[in-house]
């Protein structure tokens, strides 16, 4: 009889500790996930890079273009702030999300393709034929398959957005697309820029302005379909970053088959 209520207790005391530990890995910040995805990658796991990509590829193609403007440049960016990023990651030590460390990556990277695309703009002569700003799209256009019910007129209504807001000075795009397209709140947007709160507010104000002088209010609904960047066009950027991985990290890729 005793022993039947030692064990009885005992079991009751398993299932309590273990119904705690199922809370508390239930309560775990995201960014407990985001060091482990680090430390995998350090390791070198391409399944734990994949996943980073997969999380982040809209997200950082909307910065880099918001930057260039340029849909094949942005693309380039976001590879190339990929591999810096999976070569450094044992820096990332989870004082923010993996996401803002990696948007301030992808910035930095879109930034500096600017500054070099200007300066090579700035030589070149200026009777001469060559103007790489006829090489921009003014149209950003979505990678998923329109459903059949799609109307000819949501999609002008997403051009007429994209024309609106890549026509705003770089300073509040960024922080547009960040707190609109993205959802950041103030502190991400700021942490991932580099500014303050208040300049945050402040460049985001005038963007929301300067956009509703041109548009209608009603327009404004579809904001979190601008600039899309799923589907094909996330799966196929993903494997490009993976192709490009470098074996000294992450070793040679097993083949299928």
């Amino acid at each position: 009889m005793r022993y039947w209520i030692w064990a009885r207790h005992r079991a009751g005391t398993e299932e309590r500790r273990l119904a705690v530990k199922a809370i508390a890995t239930e309560a775990e910040p995201p960014e407990a996930d985001d060091l482990a995805l680090a430390r995998r990658i350090a390791a070198g796991d391409r399944e734990a890079a994949r996943r980073v990509t997969e999380r982040n590829n809209q997200l950082l193609y909307r910065v880099a273009w918001s930057v260039l403007r340029d849909r094949d440049e942005a693309e380039e960016v976001v590879q190339s702030a990929y591999l810096r990023a999976f070569a450094s990651i044992e820096s990332f030590g989870g004082r923010s999300a993996l996401s803002t460390w990696l948007t301030r990556i992808a910035l930095n990277e879109a930034l500096g393709r600017l500054r070099s695309a200007r300066r090579r703009r700035a030589r070149l002569d200026s009777a001469s034929v060559v103007d790489l700003d006829h090489y921009r799209e003014t149209l950003m256009r979505g990678s998923e398959t329109a459903a059949p019910d799609a109307s000819l007129a949501r999609e002008q209504v997403r051009r007429l957005l994209e024309e609106a807001i890549a026509g705003l000075p770089e300073s509040f795009r960024l922080v547009f697309v960040l707190r609109e397209v993205e959802g950041f709140d103030v502190e991400q947007t700021a942490q991932a820029l580099g500014l303050v709160p208040a300049t945050v507010k402040t460049r985001h104000l005038r963007a929301k302005r300067r956009l509703q002088e041109k548009l209608a209010p009603e327009l404004k609904a579809v904001l979190t379909g601008t600039f899309p960047f799923a589907g094909a066009d996330c799966r196929r950027l993903t494997e490009r970053v993976m192709s490009a991985l470098p074996d000294a990290l992450f070793g040679t890729p097993p083949h299928s088959g």
